[in-house]
């Protein structure tokens, strides 16, 4: 860490590890804020982007007045994130479907038609806006269905590829859409209920006791030095795999594709968790895993937001607003009108049309919140909504939301 003149600008540099400890400070900055702001709280803001907004906004100030500058050692940004869907991907267990049953099987489907129209819709309204389109990309699933981790993913790689602003689009998109999704998702719930005259009842489906049974395996799963070693020796292969096989298929030459690292660890986590569901070769620690992804998703977000460029917006301001304006009336009406037909028209289908606005918009925080608030003003939980939603919308739904955004990217981006 030491000072230099660049450009005449007074500049700190950061070393890695000073840069990984004020990525950590700032994450801590979220926690407090978080917790002291009501409103940072209701719509569910992801701590790391919080500290880390508040970093890059005092960057774009000393940017402006060229007063002074800071820069960034974030080469463990890349592992994190690599940790990260490999965490997701341990997570995905295909056993599952057969206990969420034909709503399941409709809620994904629609998850992952979403995931294409959302993207098809923004190359379109971005073309008509005259900005790049792979900007409408970016305001679309990735910031939408995918939140502020895929935003923050994928901004980088589209500006590798020469789409300049990419990740403040990106971030942008994701942050109105976590407020959209929570302003939209309880009063439509609300509105299905009222109008359909939905009687208050769920299905018993005995998802009640598998949560009961799910809860009970995490009790007796304890966190050891040896087990955290274990796991993340498991999540490192991983991380090699997908890195090896990104590098195998580049070489491949394949036009307008890539493989981005994270994609091949995610994808071979899947498959390894559900070869070892079927051959119990090893046990995989879920209390284990859970922690390991909220320290790199919070590490890679906080790393991600602090190199956020908040200048690279201000050409691009009107035009997002009119792409974002028209992505959220879209889901709305499709959540609306075929959603909540498709799923039975019941009091589940209404809870989980509140979770469809708050993750097909934001994440899957703001899902459960939706559920949550909906459950509450109801007076019944509907089980089967608990398990089908973030199971979609946090794992099933990247085994086409990621390949699709890659496609879309390489697709747009000459």
């Amino acid at each position: 860490m030491n000072f230099e003149m660049i450009d005449g600008i007074a500049t700190l540099k950061l070393d890695l590890v000073a840069t990984t400890t004020l990525a950590a400070l700032l994450l801590m900055l979220g926690y407090f804020l978080k917790r002291k702001i009501d409103f940072l709280e209701k719509f569910c803001f992801p701590v790391p982007v919080i500290g880390g907004f508040v970093f890059a906004i005092f960057i774009w100030i000393f940017r402006i007045t060229g007063t002074f500058h800071i820069s960034l050692d974030t080469t463990l940004q890349t592992p994190f994130m690599l940790a990260f869907f490999t965490t997701v991907g341990l997570g995905g267990s295909l056993a599952l479907i057969k206990l969420g049953g034909k709503s399941l099987i409709i809620y994904l489907v629609f998850c992952w038609f979403l995931a294409v129209f959302q993207n098809t819709l923004g190359v379109g309204l971005a073309k008509m806006l005259d900005i790049h389109p792979v900007l409408g990309v970016m305001a679309g699933s990735v910031s939408l269905e995918g939140g502020h981790g895929a935003a923050a993913t994928f901004g980088p790689e589209a500006e590798k590829l020469g789409v300049m602003g990419a990740t403040a689009v990106a971030i942008a998109s994701a942050t109105f859409g976590l407020i959209a999704g929570n302003l939209t998702g309880g009063p439509l719930a609300r509105k299905l209920i009222t109008k359909y005259n939905v009687e208050i009842k769920t299905a018993d489906t005995g998802m009640g006791d598998y949560e009961a049974l799910v809860s009970e395996a995490q009790a007796k799963e304890t966190i050891t030095a040896k087990g955290f070693l274990f796991m993340m020796a498991v999540i490192g292969v991983m991380m090699v795999f997908g890195v090896w096989l990104s590098g195998w298929v580049k070489t491949l030459g394949i036009p307008n594709f890539f493989l981005p690292g994270y994609v091949g660890a995610m994808f071979g986590a899947i498959i390894l968790r559900n070869i070892n569901d079927k051959t119990h070769t090893f046990v995989l620690n879920s209390r284990i895993i859970d922690l390991m992804s909220d320290v790199s998703i919070g590490m890679f977000l906080s790393m991600a937001m602090m190199n956020l460029k908040i200048w690279e917006l201000a050409d691009l301001a009107i035009p997002l607003i009119i792409i974002l304006v028209v992505q959220v009336a879209c889901l709305v009406a499709l959540v609306y009108f075929v959603l909540f037909r498709l799923l039975g028209k019941d009091y589940d289908a209404a809870v989980m049309c509140a979770g469809a606005m708050g993750h097909g918009l934001g994440a899957t925080p703001n899902a459960v919140a939706n559920m949550g608030a909906v459950s509450e003003h109801f007076g019944l939980r509907s089980n089967k909504a608990f398990l089908i939603v973030p199971l979609c919308g946090a794992v099933l739904i990247d085994l086409v939301g990621i390949p699709c955004i890659v496609f879309f990217i390489g697709a747009f981006a000459g």
